[in-house]
């Protein structure tokens, strides 16, 4: 049996794995103990990874549908990419550049999401390209790029949190998100560090917690400002560290001047003790950690309240110091890559702003085009998604790597939206409920059957290699994108080679933000990954990016005031109960792989709503039966799941399923005005029997 080191296709822990084929094709996991993210370790959804790559529905011939209500048929390869390409080109002349669009995925490899990017603005023009990313850690990245100037999820190597005295989790659950992160935290608390977890929810992360704050969703800012108000009157704050290495906290302290304990526990419900508590570990630490996740980061003022966080971590003088600081537990497989290289509506390779003359100048070189030639920013990510098919907005779309009928919120309206469309193409492996509203569906290969690298939670840039071939009739996804420009007759080159597509993105982001120009893939092998910036081969890269000056004009990380605002939907008399939304143990995102895997669909089968049993009680439901949960915009029927680990306030539901248990029916649009995060932890809803 031959052996092939690559990493897990899910989260951005990117677990390490060696895949080891068969004569007869089988494909068996086995887990790599030389990835210090991973230590050995895999979850259920890791060890059975390759089950999808022999998924019994594997997509293995592209699609296409001859028009109206006709239904999706085999065809050819040349018969798709002709269909496609002879589309786009029409409605082009018909409504200019931006009636194509281009949606991609956080789980795209680094050279697929730059590919990707160049092909929107160069082979077609449009200003019209977002990803789901934008769905996941954007409120995050917008709040660390104007605190610390740069984006990078984690401050140091995520060995680092094990040797931590203290550390802060607001929103996160990796207990069942990414299983093996935990070993992490693990050792902290086997060397007497303390665990505090912020969380509406008594998760499976939070019943490992020394200290658990449970409040009242959405109310996060007055949390952390409340907390911040208890370390400066405590005198917790390091104020030699705030005068040598941050600005503007003169500001802050005004504003968390107004919530003092009493009024943040209010808002909170989270006791003052128990804030008091928390404040005391994190500051009296050699060395601690503050990290957010999505629950901090999906609402409508998901930015402020990662800002809210991180002020607290600048006051106790965490970032930029060696084993502190503040991160973020991303959760796409290549969420941070897949951020840094012109998915995204408003950015060039780099981590560059397409507005920026000097990056449209650099980047339009390396792609032999003129910089006017350039589109300029286009719409984020659901606000795309909800122009599509309408006066002046796109008319086509190419979607990779992405199911917004299942992940989107305000699901409905989005699958209306994409119904209007002229033209839907679909590059996917299996046919997710997205690729059966398309037009033309490109079978695409999987992560075991192509290469390419990845950047991980703690920006460390690793490999993908390919371990078997993807079947006939398959295609990668630079292949498709190739092909595609060549159709259209797209000025520059357009390879297919992973490692050639990867040095033109290390000269397109050369000198940006994320300067992946010394990084090779002959480096990443030798070294078990490199961790960007790394401007230069001679470079050692930057595990530790802040230690000596934040990426700032002035080298100072900037405080920046936020008030609590509360929910864009509060609850009423109407619908008195707050939902939230995350993941369970068993799936991942939309659930178009996981579930179908046979061993994860049986240990999560279906959606369920988890509500208190005071709650239940007094609507009249008991456990395991079917209730409507109903927002201001659809309805779901799930099954009831009655546990003491909830606020009796709140209601939770997963959300992996379609049909009738697709949680982001319900779920509110409401757009974050930093990031344009929509709002999907906490909206307003009623429940019946």
């Amino acid at each position: 049996m031959n052996g092939t080191p690559t990493h897990c296709p899910y989260c951005a822990l990117q677990c390490g794995m060696t895949l080891h084929t068969s004569g007869a094709g089988a494909v068996r996991v086995v887990p790599r103990d030389d990835v210090p993210a991973s230590g050995g370790g895999l979850c259920q959804k890791g060890w059975t990874a390759a089950e999808l790559l022999t998924a019994p529905d594997r997509l293995n011939t592209p699609l296409m549908r001859r028009g109206g209500d006709a239904p999706l048929e085999p065809c050819t390869w040349d018969a798709a990419f002709d269909r496609v390409a002879a589309e786009a080109a029409r409605l082009r002349a018909l409504h200019g550049p931006d009636a194509v669009a281009v949606f991609g995925g956080g789980g795209l490899t680094n050279e697929k999401a730059y590919q990707l990017g160049k092909f929107a603005r160069v082979a077609l023009g449009t200003s019209q390209i977002d990803y789901n990313g934008r769905f996941c850690m954007s409120s995050a990245a917008a709040a660390s790029g104007r605190a610390f100037g740069v984006d990078r999820g984690l401050p140091g190597p995520v060995t680092d949190l094990a040797a931590s005295g203290a550390i802060l989790l607001a929103g996160g659950n990796p207990a069942e998100t990414m299983p093996p992160f935990m070993r992490h935290l693990a050792g902290m608390r086997d060397g007497g560090g303390a665990l505090i977890v912020v969380d509406p929810r008594r998760t499976a992360t939070a019943r490992q917690a020394d200290l658990h704050l449970q409040p009242v969703p959405g109310t996060d800012i007055a949390l952390a400002n409340g907390l911040l108000h208890l370390a400066l009157a405590e005198g917790l704050a390091d104020e030699d560290y705030i005068a040598a290495r941050t600005g503007g906290f003169d500001a802050v302290r005004t504003v968390v001047n107004a919530y003092w304990p009493d009024r943040a526990e209010r808002i909170t419900g989270v006791p003052v003790p128990v804030m008091r508590e928390a404040v005391r570990l994190l500051a009296r630490a050699e060395r601690a950690h503050v990290l957010t996740a999505r629950g901090a980061e999906q609402h409508a003022r998901g930015t402020d309240m990662v800002t809210a966080f991180i002020n607290l971590a600048l006051a106790l003088g965490l970032p930029g110091r060696a084993g502190s600081g503040y991160g973020c537990l991303t959760g796409q497989g290549n969420g941070q890559g897949g951020r840094e290289h012109g998915q995204k509506a408003d950015q060039l390779p780099g981590y560059r702003r397409i507005d920026d003359p000097a990056a449209r100048a650099h980047v339009a070189a390396v792609w032999g085009v003129d910089p006017g030639d350039l589109p300029g920013p286009g719409r984020s990510a659901y606000e795309l998604l909800s122009a599509l098919g309408t006066v002046g907005g796109p008319r086509a779309l190419l979607l990779f790597g992405s199911n917004p009928v299942v992940s989107a919120p305000r699901a409905a309206h989005v699958e209306d939206r994409l119904g209007a469309l002229d033209l839907l193409v679909v590059a996917d492996v299996v046919l997710s409920e997205t690729a059966r509203l398309a037009d033309v569906v490109l079978p695409a290969a999987q992560w075991a059957e192509e290469s390419g690298t990845m950047t991980n939670l703690e920006g460390r840039v690793l490999r993908r290699r390919r371990a078997v071939s993807p079947p006939d009739g398959v295609r990668t996804d630079l292949e498709i994108i190739g092909a595609l420009a060549e159709r259209l007759r797209a000025p520059g080159k357009w390879s297919t080679d992973p490692e050639t597509v990867f040095a033109e993105l290390r000269r397109a982001g050369a000198g940006g933000t994320a300067d992946y120009s010394g990084i090779t893939y002959a480096r990443i092998e030798a070294e078990g990954g490199v961790f960007w910036p790394c401007p230069s081969t001679g470079h050692p890269g930057t595990p530790r990016p802040y230690l000596d000056r934040f990426p700032t004009p002035d080298g100072r990380a900037r405080f920046v005031p936020v008030e609590h605002h509360g929910p864009a939907e509060d609850v009423d008399a109407a619908r008195p109960v707050y939902l939230t939304t995350g993941r369970v143990l068993a799936q991942y995102q939309s659930g178009a792989q996981t579930r179908r895997v046979r061993a994860l669909a049986e240990a999560a089968p279906g959606p369920f709503v988890e509500l208190h049993p005071d709650l239940a009680g007094r609507l009249g439901i008991e456990d395991g039966a079917d209730v409507r949960v109903e927002s201001r915009r659809g309805a779901v029927t799930v099954r009831a799941r009655l546990t003491d680990a909830i606020r009796d306030d709140t209601v939770f539901i997963p959300f992996h399923w379609a049909d009738e248990g697709r949680v982001n029916l319900l779920t509110n649009p409401a757009l974050d005005p930093v990031s344009r995060m929509p709002e999907f932890k906490v909206c307003a809803v009623r429940l019946r029997a």
